[in-house]
């Protein structure tokens, strides 16, 4: 009898110990999913507001996205002598331009493509891909390195490509990509946007035509509207390719 009460009351001690064990590790479950339910409703607080915030900057027209083309800055077009017509060079040779950013000049041989408006320097075309682009018709919004830290700026250029939609209307032929420290010299002193497009303007037998380039501090959609009205796809050494 002594040894069957001492084995009743084993078993009685284990089982205590398994049902505490099983209500600690619930504890343990609860406590994990109520972390991460918290660290969820963080994100969402965190990137909602950014959301719809970039939902309305697209819901307007261009000229509404961002500052004036008065309070943007703007500095007088500039202009240069172009050259590199059909001058395309092997992928991933070192090209070198003057300019900073190109508005002409060789390139590779194969353009970014039209359905993509909107780059950031991680997934950015090579930068004689996009002098491709140019002499198609594009016109670039080119945005620096400061601006790319600032995530309002960040996303009125974002919601300015928004406004070229689609990949065959050629008068959408528009992109915004970055501008890094790797491709080339630091935009002029005070700016931190630039406008390039490749014109048939001046253009002789020996294929030249002219660079266009345009600095501004700040991204304006009506200096942009004012900039692809003024320098059409249409005004390009190759309009009708993609």
């Amino acid at each position: 009898m002594g040894k069957s009460s001492k084995d009743k009351d084993r078993r009685a001690v284990v089982e205590q110990m398994r049902r505490e064990q099983e209500r600690s590790e619930k504890r343990r479950t609860y406590a994990i999913v109520a972390a991460c339910a918290a660290v969820g409703l963080v994100i969402v607080g965190l990137t909602l507001p950014s959301v719809i915030k970039q939902e309305k900057l697209e819901g307007r027209d261009l000229t509404a996205i961002g500052v004036s083309a008065k309070a943007a800055g703007c500095q007088d077009v500039k202009t240069e002598t172009a050259s590199g017509v059909s001058d395309h060079k092997p992928d991933g040779e070192q090209i070198f331009y003057e300019s900073a950013p190109p508005s002409f000049g060789p390139h590779y041989a194969a353009a970014a493509p039209m359905s993509r408006k909107f780059y950031v320097a991680k997934d950015r075309p090579l930068l004689g891909s996009l002098v491709h682009n140019l002499e198609h018709g594009y016109s670039i919004l080119w945005y620096d390195e400061t601006l790319a830290e600032n995530k309002e700026q960040l996303a009125e250029v974002k919601a300015i490509a928004g406004k070229f939609p689609g990949a065959s209307e050629l008068k959408y032929k528009f992109i915004v990509a970055p501008w890094t420290a790797d491709d080339g010299e630091s935009f002029p002193k005070g700016t931190h946007v630039a406008l390039t497009h490749w014109s048939v303007a001046g253009a002789t037998g020996d294929e030249k035509g002219t660079g266009i380039t345009q600095y501004c501090a700040a991204p304006s959609g009506e200096a942009v509207n004012t900039f692809v009205e003024d320098y059409p796809y249409s005004d390009s050494p190759e309009p009708n390719a993609l």
